[in-house]
């Protein structure tokens, strides 16, 4: 009877266990974080194999963590990335030059300023900031090959019209808005791509503050702008500061999450949005019978599989305090398979996920062919979890 109530006792306590555990303090110099971050995004930087973050910082400089290997990170901004202050937002990474190495474009709002970073190859980088022919009030970047031509291109996501800037091969851009994109005059947050109407071509869907949009390619990366019949809008206000596509019923198309805030649109509604796809690029709002009620403001959002159970889930990161205080715990939404949702915060996240979350990495950071999260908390620290399972 001991060993039965033993065995069921451990198997109470594995079903309630978080799958994630909190290795903040023993793994991320702490000192250095969470002052002011609003990105994160992972690479291989110096090509040893594992995993480094770059952090875009607002109104401060861009920190680079590198890793030992077991997921242990050490500041190595000074000497690896030039250290001026901008006011960073959104991060792209791809070998732009085709040297082998990873290079960085960042976007910034405040301050207009795009950041360029080419690699020496040992996980250095120079300004090449003269290469970005474009300035602007920026919010989002995405990296794409636009033409076609085996090249990585850049869209930017603008207060105003987004850009979209054609890339020799060389790491030299030339702005091709005029002739790729709709005009437009949007305060963009996030972009997000995907061939929506399964016709071959990438499309782009665009998180504003206000009506969002559906881009769709004619197949020469030229993009029309199909959003008024290809999308249901609410009759109330909305502010999306995050898109994420993803097939969450399993039908084979692209559907869309949208993370809602009220920040600075008056009255905007901060539930957050699910829309999805009747095969051919048209979009239906299933939000109040497929997605838990919240009065979440998400600044961060994405579909992935959390519980690995073969569909896509929803993690949110989020800021519900006035202005951008106070602290909210990161979400979890599970996919029963169908592509409804119910919250699972507390069964996969540690009670210390919270903070002012902008923005969250999942990826394999200790080499241990689990999933690990990093959490970039603007105004408190950034949280390192790795996974259990």
């Amino acid at each position: 009877m001991k060993i039965i109530l033993t065995l069921t006792i451990l198997l109470l306590f594995n079903i309630q266990s978080p799958q994630f555990r909190d290795v903040s303090e023993s793994h991320l110099p702490v000192a250095d974080l969470g002052k002011l971050s609003m990105d994160a995004a992972s690479a291989d930087f110096d090509n040893d194999g594992d995993l480094d973050i770059l952090i875009a910082n607002e109104h401060r400089p861009n920190i680079m963590l590198i890793n030992d290997g077991t997921g242990k990170f050490t500041n190595e901004s000074a000497s690896r990335i030039p250290q001026i202050n901008h006011d960073s937002e959104d991060i792209g990474i791809a070998d732009f030059d085709h040297d082998g190495d990873l290079d960085i474009i960042v976007v910034s709002e405040d301050d207009k300023t795009n950041e360029f970073y080419l690699n020496n190859g040992d996980g250095s980088f120079i300004d090449a900031g003269n290469r970005i022919p474009v300035t602007g009030t920026s919010n989002a970047v995405l990296v794409l090959d636009v033409n076609l031509d085996g090249h990585p291109d850049i869209i930017i996501g603008n207060n105003g019209q987004n850009r979209i800037l054609i890339n020799d091969g060389k790491a030299h851009f030339t702005d091709e808005t005029e002739s790729r994109l709709a005009a437009m005059n949007d305060v963009t947050q996030s972009v997000a791509a995907g061939d929506i109407n399964n016709d071959g071509f990438v499309d782009l869907v665009i998180a504003n503050e206000g009506k969002n949009r559906i881009l769709i390619n004619n197949g020469k990366g030229i993009f029309s702008d199909e959003s008024e019949n290809r999308m249901d809008y609410r009759s109330s206000l909305e502010e999306s500061r995050e898109v994420d596509l993803g097939d969450i019923d399993g039908d084979g198309d692209l559907d869309i999450f949208f993370g809602n805030v009220a920040a600075f649109v008056e009255n905007a509604d901060k539930q957050n949005r699910l829309l999805i796809n009747d095969g051919s690029g048209y979009f239906k709002d299933v939000t109040d019978a497929s997605l838990p009620k919240d009065e979440d403001r998400s600044f961060g959002g994405t579909f992935f599989d959390i519980d690995k159970d073969g569909d896509l889930d929803i993690i949110t990161s989020n800021v519900n305090g006035g202005q951008f205080g106070g602290s909210t715990p990161i979400r979890v939404y599970l996919n029963n398979g169908k592509g409804k949702f119910s919250d699972g915060t507390n069964s996969i996240f540690p009670a210390s996920a919270t903070g002012r979350a902008f923005d969250m990495e999942f990826a394999d950071f200790n080499g241990d062919g689990k999933t690990d999260v990093y959490i970039a908390n603007r105004g408190t620290i950034d949280i390192l979890l790795f996974g259990n399972k």
